[in-house]
């Protein structure tokens, strides 16, 4: 990491976890209180429904608690979606967006996520906004341009305003127990925040660039060590409380 930001370690759960998943925040919050002073800034995005039980076993600790999607609105006959208001007030203080899996199972747009980059800035939240390109258009060498149009797309101007976090997971590396080479992260990261300072200024300098896309405790650390990373969104590696701060450790 070569700002002097603080590094964010978010963890996104998906579309796992019940109550009995609870005991897992119960570990990592002993564990991250047995270890005071820890470089990173470290968030849980579980299931809305455990968003509540989550914020209150994170009182007192050294993590926050997200979540993994918002509507653009703020209430209204929208069956099955959850605002940012309701997110607040059940306890969460980020919002992931954009995810991969959001734009390829829902249809989700580059309009769509800025509007709900929006709503979630609105509403108090800290948007987590995600780009990322797919195998095809790596191989066609059209990576920095769709990421450079998911940016320009999926960012409103409000973001200049506000904390500004991007995480950048190339499609065939979520799951999938592939990373993109050191190399190809230093090129992103640094590409990406060439175009944020180019539309934001400071802000775009602030803000702070994840890596996400397989990555756990065997390759946090160098990871994290490439310039213009500044933390990581983990995926199923922050199921497991003592992987998941071992990541934060890497930090």
């Amino acid at each position: 990491m070569s700002t002097p930001t603080r590094p964010l370690i978010a963890g996104n759960w998906k579309m796992n976890g019940t109550d009995a998943a609870l005991d897992e925040l119960a570990r990592l919050k002993t564990l991250l209180g047995e270890a005071p002073g820890l470089a990173a800034e470290v968030l849980v995005c579980p299931p809305s429904t455990l968003i509540h039980r989550a914020a209150q076993i994170a009182e007192g600790s050294d993590f926050r608690v997200g979540g993994q999607d918002c509507h653009w609105l703020a209430s209204g006959a929208h069956t099955g979606d959850i605002s940012a208001a309701m997110l607040l007030d059940a306890g969460a203080s980020h919002v992931i967006l954009g995810h991969s899996e959001r734009r390829a199972d829902h249809g989700e747009t580059d309009a769509i996520v800025r509007e709900k980059t929006k709503a979630a800035l609105a509403g108090g939240l800290v948007p987590i906004v995600c780009v990322g390109e797919t195998e095809a258009e790596r191989v066609e060498g059209r990576a920095n341009r769709v990421i450079a149009e998911q940016l320009a797309g999926s960012l409103p101007d409000e973001s200049g305003a506000g904390p500004m976090v991007i995480a950048y997971e190339p499609v065939w590396a979520i799951g999938t127990g592939r990373t993109a080479t050191l190399a190809d992260i230093a090129e992103m990261h640094a590409h990406m925040r060439a175009l944020l300072v180019e539309r934001f200024g400071e802000a775009g300098r602030a803000a702070r660039l994840l890596y996400g896309g397989s990555v756990k405790p065997s390759n946090a650390a160098e990871i994290l060590a490439v310039p213009d990373v500044d933390g990581a969104l983990v995926g199923g590696a922050s199921l497991m409380a003592d992987d998941f701060f071992s990541i934060v450790v890497a930090a």
